[in-house]
């Protein structure tokens, strides 16, 4: 899809960094070596943590903190006792031992610790499950130990899905939008299909910033939040690269980006007030497949209501202007149809 949009000027081919990560430096070196570039960004959490992890290697500066920080961001065990330390909740996660799994109790989502390694072979990631008790997660414990990962046990949150944004700087977060979600897709536990910016939580930000400058993060980061019942918000992930609703983002509080890139070569970063509010954001796609799955009021009014929400919103992927990363996705996602047929 970014090689379709207007804003692409040259594309680049580049291994993943898998193995000994030779093709992926050769091929960023390669990249960069074409285009002149200043700056590189990962675009997953796979991407991010290896150019940071070889950024000796690339000839451009490197829009991420350094390795350790990296490392230490997306350890699932080791932000969870971070954020308890910065004063934030988060859910109950322990490294997947045999004898975690038989003293566990209840659901459980069985995680990656982290998603990448320096020497990972693996082709791709494997995502988060939630399963009814730890007999029934033990098959995916050893599934992922024998990708050669490490799996982890996490107590399962139910509430609402928010996050929090903004460019880390000087110990501060700066841009700030706070978002949440009222649809999700996979439900119930996917990602934000409806989204809307609210009013910042100074609480929650302050907790934030104090867990970044414990991590010693700088740059964008999105940390993502369930709240249950008891409206305390839990800690259950740190973005620190492209994230599914930047297009929310950056419609509410423009610059975001940029700010980003300008803090990581040294330059001048203009003042970021926080975005505003009642911004829209849909991922109509995935709003219109849970419409299907949950048919509220019936599927003819569910559906209306989706694309009465999607008029005016911020959208993941289709702009007007720019329509060729939706061709793109649209005719993939066909192709791939008839060829599994």
């Amino acid at each position: 899809m970014l090689g379709a949009t207007r804003a692409a000027a040259a594309r680049h081919a580049v291994p993943r960094p898998r193995g000994d990560a030779d093709g992926f430096i050769d091929g960023v070196r390669r990249a960069v070596a074409e285009g002149a570039y200043d700056i590189v960004f990962g675009a997953g959490d796979d991407w991010m943590a290896a150019v940071s992890a070889y950024r000796r290697h690339i000839p451009a500066e490197v829009a991420h903190p350094g390795p350790d920080v990296v490392a230490a961001a997306l350890d699932k065990v080791g932000l969870a006792a971070r954020a308890a330390r910065a004063g934030l909740a988060a859910p109950q996660t322990l490294p997947a031992t045999d004898e975690a799994l038989a003293s566990w109790t209840g659901p459980v989502v069985v995680k990656c610790r982290a998603h990448w390694a320096p020497g990972q072979t693996r082709p791709h990631r494997i995502e988060a499950k939630l399963f009814p008790d730890a007999r029934a997660a033990a098959a995916q414990v050893h599934r992922i130990r024998a990708a050669g990962a490490d799996p982890v046990l996490q107590q399962p949150v139910h509430g609402s899905l928010g996050a929090l944004i903004g460019v880390q700087r000087d110990g501060r977060l700066h841009g700030r939008v706070q978002q949440a979600t009222s649809r999700l897709w996979p439900t119930p536990h996917g990602v934000s299909a409806r989204a809307r910016t609210v009013p910042v939580d100074e609480a929650l930000a302050a907790r934030a910033e104090a867990l970044l400058r414990e991590l010693g993060w700088w740059g964008l980061v999105e940390l993502q939040f369930l709240t249950g019942e008891d409206g305390v918000p839990q800690l259950i992930d740190l973005n620190g690269r492209f994230f599914g609703s930047m297009a929310l983002a950056e419609a509410a509080r423009p610059g975001l980006a940029d700010a980003w890139a300008r803090l990581a070569l040294g330059c001048p970063v203009p003042e970021l007030p926080d975005a505003r509010t009642g911004v829209r954001y849909a991922w109509l796609g995935g709003d219109l497949r849970r419409a299907a799955a949950e048919r509220r009021g019936g599927l003819a009014a569910d559906v209306a209501d989706t694309l009465r929400w999607g008029r005016g919103a911020q959208h993941s992927v289709w702009d007007p202007r720019d329509p060729g990363p939706a061709w793109h996705l649209a005719t993939w996602r066909l192709t791939g149809a008839a060829r599994s047929r």
